[in-house]
């Protein structure tokens, strides 16, 4: 005996994935904690300023100073590190409230497809942005002889702590929306059950 769609056998219950829900909310609150990073790191870096005045000459006895500002907008690739992080941050924003509404915003399927596009490419710019501050960060601790560019955090100490705590966060970002990536594969990937009617002998 064959039993359609809308029949249901006495002790029979709808089949729904127990893992489904459980693996929605995993992936929104780890969307949350990534937010969090990214919104901090791009908070702390386009605040990050130090005015410092310097000794740089001594004519006889009378110091000549000169007073020096130190900020993220005088380098281009913290600039670009400031923007990288904005955009992750804004895009899980904008994922966690399309996680949220579900299904009504899905239009033919397509959304799983879409939100797994845009993860790739926030971690492809967030990822570009931590290379290009690091590189700048590694340049500002310890200076290049062979091209004779000098180090800073040695005279702007609380600007160079900042841009370190700002990279942390930035990094913590990036390794969750690299998983959030792979989440969004794996969910993209995972074959959906068929509607097969139920047989009973």
């Amino acid at each position: 005996m064959a039993l359609r769609n809308g029949g249901k056998t006495e002790g029979e219950h709808e089949s729904v994935p127990f893992s489904k829900p459980k693996g929605r909310w995993l992936l929104l609150t780890v969307r949350i904690v990534a937010f969090l990073a990214t919104a901090s790191a791009t908070i702390v870096m386009a605040l990050n300023k130090e005015t410092k005045t310097l000794v740089v000459a001594t004519i006889g006895s009378t110091p000549i100073t000169l007073t020096l500002t130190a900020k993220f907008q005088h380098t281009p690739a913290f600039v670009f590190f400031v923007i990288a992080n904005a955009n992750a941050s804004f895009h899980n924003l904008l994922m966690i409230l399309v996680e949220i509404c579900g299904n009504k915003l899905d239009y033919k399927g397509l959304r799983l497809v879409l939100v797994a596009v845009f993860d790739m490419m926030a971690v492809v710019l967030a990822s570009a942005g931590d290379g290009a501050a690091t590189f700048m960060a590694e340049l500002g601790k310890r200076g290049n002889s062979h091209a004779r560019w000098n180090k800073i955090c040695d005279k702007f100490d609380s600007y160079c702590d900042r841009g370190g705590w700002a990279l942390i966060a930035s990094y913590i970002g990036l390794s969750l929306l690299t998983l959030i990536s792979a989440l969004s594969m794996i969910r993209l990937m995972k074959p959906k059950p068929a509607n097969q009617p139920t047989t009973i002998p």
